[in-house]
């Protein structure tokens, strides 16, 4: 995003030469960070496991995690969320599990390239084909023609036909050489050489293996989720830069992750400046279906105070074909589908705009698993709930736009999802833009530049339509002078922002209160 760019003084030219001219870096202009970047965690058929990995689309999961499975959840939610709008996702595949290994003669192992049952169903078969015509520049260097050999690798699906393949031709055990086996592999998303396993010639001409000892766990606990193991579980995310909403589906279609999980899920969205999408409890949607209304319990979620502000919750449930049985819809959670229409509609009218009304219409062949009626709709809007609704000729479409700090009475700045996410998402790029100051002398200098770059942000969100008010000046406010930034402040290298906007629903100032290091020493 452009800012208010400050204009350069052009030096005296009073002699030929190269004139240098040094300006200070906060001149850049605020970039804005990403708002719809969706992490899911869960299990999933195969891929990397405890590690954040980034996809663009739903070829990119299926590529890596598998195809959509209805024992797993999580790859149903990625594919609504590409298939609703989703333009990036970060899946953390959680759980435990043992790879496969494929044994080649007694000498050459290899392994599944993660862990998981599914390696189970790999296959590789070696082959000479085409290597005895083979010309002396087309033999890796380093190698002779009786040295290579092909591997062919195949992924069987549950019946015996191939899901993906792989064929490495012209391969060599030969350490170091271009065309090594450790090297080849390096490229494949099915198999990893076992480095505890060693041969020096290559297997025989129509060598075939198939995986065994590939196991995982049946079914996720909390515990997988809560861990505090470095680098597993939510944790897994501190290794992504930006992360703007969450989602954690349910292990199984029925069900309900659990307090705990809601918890920990809204606890790490405060801590990124994210908002977590939760799945309630599969027994609401029967409650909606009765029309008990006294059976919908938002502390069962166990979300209270600041925490409510990072959630928002939907319901009911979805239907969706999987291509499967028929292409019967079937039964699926709704926050992958959410996550990617908040994407869509970020990227059509901004993150300021309600992912809700009749623009925010949930994808064709969708259906919901229950009707509500407007009574019911508005008696959700008032638990800070968010009801899909289908209306004549539109569609299923999202009918709320609260987190769960908006029911009636609590009165809360941050009741509605759009003005969350329009204060995380000035917050976050407000914070990466401004890094340039922690080594700057702690003055007011440094308090006018900061306002200058900050207010130049803002006046682009403004213009953009990013907040109420005619004018910018009724629109938002920054602060960075002696009212916000004590001697006290000063001597333990801390410079204090408030910044203050007007979002588009009728609410005061909303203020956000920024920190930045200043003054330190290299």
């Amino acid at each position: 995003m452009g800012g208010i760019a400050m204009p350069l003084e052009r030096p005296p030219l009073a002699y030929p030469g190269v004139y240098v001219q040094e300006v200070s870096p906060g001149a850049v202009p605020i970039q804005g960070q990403p708002t719809a970047i969706t992490a899911f965690l869960g299990r999933t058929d195969r891929g990397p496991m405890q590690q954040a990995t980034s996809l663009r689309s739903f070829d990119d999961f299926a590529r890596i995690f598998g195809e959509v499975q209805r024992s797993h959840p999580v790859s149903c939610a990625v594919r609504d969320f590409f298939r609703a709008g989703g333009a990036h996702a970060v899946v953390v595949r959680l759980g435990w599990g043992t790879q496969a290994a494929l044994r080649l003669g007694d000498a050459l192992t290899l392994r599944a390239h993660d862990e998981g049952t599914w390696g189970n169903r790999l296959t590789v078969t070696v082959d000479y084909a085409g290597l005895a015509d083979l010309s002396p520049e087309q033999v890796p260097a380093g190698c002779v023609a009786g040295d290579l050999f092909n591997l062919r690798v195949r992924l069987l699906d549950g019946a015996g036909g191939v899901t993906l393949s792989e064929d490495h031709l012209r391969v060599t055990l030969k350490p170091g050489t271009e065309r090594s086996l450790d090297r080849v592999l390096g490229g494949s998303t099915l198999l990893s050489p076992d480095h505890e396993a060693s041969a020096s010639e290559r297997p025989a001409d129509g060598t075939q293996a198939t995986g065994a000892g590939g196991g995982e766990c049946p079914r996720l606990t909390p515990a997988d989720y809560l861990t505090h193991v470095a680098g597993h579980g939510f944790q897994a995310l501190d290794a992504v830069d930006v992360v703007n909403l969450i989602c954690v589906p349910t292990d199984t279609v029925v069900g309900f992750v659990g307090q705990d999980v809601c918890v920990r899920a809204a606890e790490y969205a405060q801590k990124r400046g994210a908002l977590a999408l939760i799945d309630p409890p599969s027994t609401w949607d029967g409650a909606l279906a009765a029309g008990r209304l006294d059976a919908i319990d938002p502390s069962e979620l166990g979300l209270v105070g600041e925490l409510a502000r990072h959630v928002a919750v939907y319901v009911p449930r979805i239907r969706v074909s999987d291509g499967g049985e028929g292409g019967e819809p079937r039964p699926s959670l709704v926050s992958g589908m959410m996550a990617g229409i908040f994407s869509r509609i970020d990227a059509e009218r901004g993150v300021w705009t309600a992912p809700a009304g009749l623009s925010a219409t949930l994808p064709t062949g969708v259906e919901l698993t229950c009707r509500l009626t407007d009574e019911q709709s508005a008696a959700l809007n008032r638990l800070g709930i968010n009801p899909l609704c289908s209306f004549p000729g539109t569609g299923p479409v999202v009918w709320g736009a609260r987190t769960l700090a908006g029911a009636d009475g609590l009165d809360d700045d941050y009741r509605y999802v759009p003005v969350r996410r329009l204060a995380d998402h000035i917050e976050q790029s407000v914070r990466s833009g401004i890094g340039w100051a922690t080594f700057e002398p702690n003055a007011e200098p440094l308090w006018d530049e900061l306002c200058h770059q900050i207010g130049g942000f803002l006046s682009d969100l403004f213009r953009q339509g990013a907040f109420q008010g005619s004018t910018a000046s009724a629109a938002f406010f920054v602060r960075c002078d002696v009212s916000t930034t004590t001697q006290a402040d000063i001597d333990v290298g801390v410079v204090n922002m408030i910044v203050g906007f007007a979002p588009l629903k009728p609410r005061e100032f909303v203020l956000l209160h920024l920190q930045q290091i200043a003054g330190a020493n290299p």
